[in-house]
Formats: C-alpha cells, structure tokens, sequence
C-alpha cells in the first residue's frame, strides 16, 4: 500500500470518528430550527407557563412563569409591585401585572424574551418597601431552589415596587445584575409623605371639614369605606361649579399634575389620588413607622390668591423624630451603585412626583455613581402610563448597562408586530443607552422644585 492511501485512509477514520462524536450542545437560548418551532407559529399559552403559586417562608405568595425550556436563556426578572391597600388581603395584585396601553402583561413579555419571570405579593400591604426588598432578596432563593441558580437576576418594580428595586439594586449588587425602576418614590421618601401631607393641609384650608380628620388624624372607620364617602360626600362639593375658584388654587398650591390636553379628567384623576393615598395610607405608614412623618413647619404655600394669609391659617405639623429616623433607616436611597439601574417616570405623575428622578439623578452623581444609572422621562400625565415599547426599553437599556446580551429579536417581534413601534424602540435604544445624553447636573439643579 503507498504512503499516501495510508494517509487518506487514515484521515477517512479520524472524520468518521468524528463524525461518530455526541453534536455540540444548543446554546442556552437556542435559535429557530427544523428541531424547534417558531415562537411566531406559537401562541402565548405556549410560551408563557405560569405555575401554581407558592407562600414563601415569610407568608408572602409567589409566582414563577417560565418559557419553555428550549427557549430559556438562564436568566431571571424579579417584578416589585406597586401599593396595596391595608385593607386589602395579601395576594399578588393581579391588576398590577398588565400595561396600561392593552399589550402584553408582564410576565408575558419577560417569557417571550427568554427570561424566567418570578413575583411576590410582599408579606404585607400597605407601606411595605422594608417586607417588599426582603422577600424579593428571598424569591431569588426560591426560584433558585426550583429551577437552578440563574446565571444573571435583574429586578423591575413599578411606583412603591420602584423603590424596592432601586434599595434592592443599591444594597444587593451581589445578588442583582440590574434593576428598571419605574414611576417610584426613588428620590427622597420624605418629599413623597410630604407632597400627600401638604395636598391634605392645603385642601383642608380650602375645603375645611368636608373630610373627618386632618392631615395626620384620619378616623379609622372612615379607612375602608373612604372610595363610597369620597363619592357622595367629597367630589360633588369639590367639583361644584360653584368652587372652580378654590379648586383652581388647590391645583396651583399642592403643585398637583395637570394634563394639558385633557385638564379637567386629569384635575379629578390627580385630587382623588391624591387624598386617596393620604386617608388610606397615612395611619399604616404612622404605625409603621413609629411615628406620622409629615412635616410643613417650615413649607411656605404659593399659588393662592393670597399666600400670606393661607401660610397663616393653614395647619402646621411637626414630624415625629421616630418616624424620620425610620425613613432614613429604612426608606432612603443612597444613589451608590455597583450594578446599574434604570429609572423611568411620567413627567406628569399625579401619585409619585416626577422631582424624585431629579433627586435620584443627583444622588448619583454626588455619590459617583452617574455611569451606572439611566433615566428615561416620558412626556405624559399618569401614573406608571408607559406603553410596551417604552417597558422595552427600559428593560433594554438596563441589559445594555449591565453588559448583558441584547433582547432577543424574534421575542421583540412578537412583542411588537407593528414595524414603526420596532422603529421607535431602536431609537429610544440607541439614544438612552448613552450616558452623554443624560442631563448635567447645573441642569437638574434647575429643575427642583
């Protein structure tokens, strides 16, 4: 036999060998094939299980929904919800799992892009920003002890589920890869008690014993019955043609948001809420605390038209040095961050204000910490009121912070199948994944209220 028929039939065997050999493993996040079907040919029961829910040790109830495991890139979103009513039992707030604009619901969303979806009702209601870090912190845990460790955990959360991100991603960078928190208190808590406080001074000033009570007193019995009192007895006497005066100075006083397209909806939307959150929240918040929190010894009111003489008469409170220890204990974000987070806000947020971004924004940048966080304003009245393309953008710049993978594009295509929305979202992409587009600080100073 020639020395170059023993070379070829060597060769013949080492790619039979070869040949014979186990296929290299699908990546995690394995691409459309012959071996797999389509995510375009399947409907959302197909891609998004969600399993029976669970009580986790500190009597919270969780969720995990998981796309199907071909589709599963190994990682994991937690989602913070927002508030609860005190007086509602603990459960996972069905309402708060959907977007505003009709789209897909949120673990819908997080499944169609590849990542594990998990969720938890926080073992308390009420003001629970404290139960709410923890038991996220715990749900990693849990999931882990399900479905494998994930190889990276990112955190969303939406208004009170906001500033549970933000102190989870601030305090927990060894557990969370990234954090989106969206329409929060993230700034400063004590603005947050203060612009619910202020609204109810000021109101009470204008409106004087049409709500029992007063800005830090509320009846209890009245707590669980205020939506049918406020109904019957508050808005017909507020909205009465007759007080368009005093309700056009309670808007201008209490800074309450106004939509210019739509101001009079918007008026009603803004004081309901407004003196919602006060009459429920503010005996939760005092026992809470330790304390009531609410302070305007020092707040002068402008926007009456007569300023001196409602800063005379209008009640003046001092805040219980427990309950302010409590909230800089427990409720203040630092803006240090080791790994990134991304903020989004209505800048017309009638519940929690808009300013809260211009404080976080500033905490970052003092703490050095400028590079890590990103925030996104959306020009609009409303609470939370972001379509699915701003949530995916959020959602993506926080990746692209975190140096993650980009969002999966066949995911986004079935999340947006209209080729102008795909469009808009590669353009707020591109421009909010910058950092040199984000404001100075000479800027944000600017815009303080």
């Amino acid at each position: 036999m020639s020395r170059w028929i023993r070379i070829l039939l060597a060769f013949a065997v080492l790619l039979a060998a070869l040949g014979a050999l186990p296929a290299a493993a699908a990546p995690a996040h394995a691409q459309d094939g012959p071996e797999q079907p389509s995510i375009d040919s399947l409907s959302m029961d197909q891609l998004v299980n969600c399993e029976p829910d669970g009580t986790q040790a500190s009597g919270a109830i969780y969720r995990i929904c998981m796309p199907p495991n071909w589709w599963y890139n190994g990682d994991l979103v937690i989602y913070a919800h927002g508030y609860v009513a005190i007086t509602e039992p603990v459960g996972i707030p069905e309402d708060q799992l959907c977007l505003p604009d009709g789209g897909p619901c949120i673990p819908d969303i997080v499944n169609l892009l590849g990542f594990g979806f998990a969720t938890t009702s926080y073992s308390a209601n009420g003001l629970a920003v404290t139960e709410g870090v923890s038991d996220v912190v715990d749900l990693v845990n849990v999931f882990a002890q399900t479905h494998g460790t994930p190889n990276h955990v990112y955190i969303i959360g939406v208004s009170e589920g906001g500033l549970v991100t933000a102190l989870a991603t601030e305090q927990y960078a060894n557990i969370f890869d990234g954090g989106a928190a969206t329409c929060g208190p993230v700034g400063d808590f004590r603005h947050q008690v203060n612009y619910f406080g202020n609204f109810r001074a000021v109101f009470d000033y204008f409106f004087p014993g049409l709500i029992p009570g007063d800005p830090i007193n509320v009846p209890p019995a009245l707590v669980p019955v205020w939506e049918d009192y406020y109904d019957a007895n508050v808005k017909p006497v507020v909205f009465d043609p007759a007080n368009a005066n005093k309700l056009q100075q309670l808007v201008a006083v209490s800074k309450a948001p106004v939509d210019p397209n739509n101001p009079m909806p918007s008026t009603e939307e803004s004081v309901e809420d407004a003196l919602w959150y006060q009459v429920v929240g503010t005996n939760d918040a005092t026992a809470k605390l330790g304390g009531q929190p609410f302070d305007n010894q020092h707040t002068w009111y402008r926007g009456s038209v007569n300023d001196w003489q409602l800063n005379l008469l209008v009640q003046r409170i001092a805040a219980d040095p427990a309950a302010l220890a409590a909230i800089n204990a427990h409720l203040q974000t630092s803006g240090v961050l080791t790994s990134p987070l991304v903020t989004m806000h209505t800048t017309l947020d009638q519940q929690v204000p808009y300013a809260h971004e211009i404080f976080y924004r500033l905490k970052t940048l003092f703490a050095g910490s400028g590079l890590k966080h990103i925030n996104i304003p959306i020009q609009r009245y409303g609470h939370c009121e972001f379509t699915t393309t701003e949530a995916l953008t959020a959602f993506g710049v926080m990746l692209a912070l975190a140096g993650d993978q980009p969002m999966n594009e066949a995911g986004v295509r079935k999340l947006l199948p209209d080729a102008t929305d795909r469009a808009q979202l590669q353009e707020m992409l591109e421009y909010y994944s910058n950092p040199a587009n984000q404001q100075d600080i000479d800027t944000l100073r600017a815009q303080i209220p």
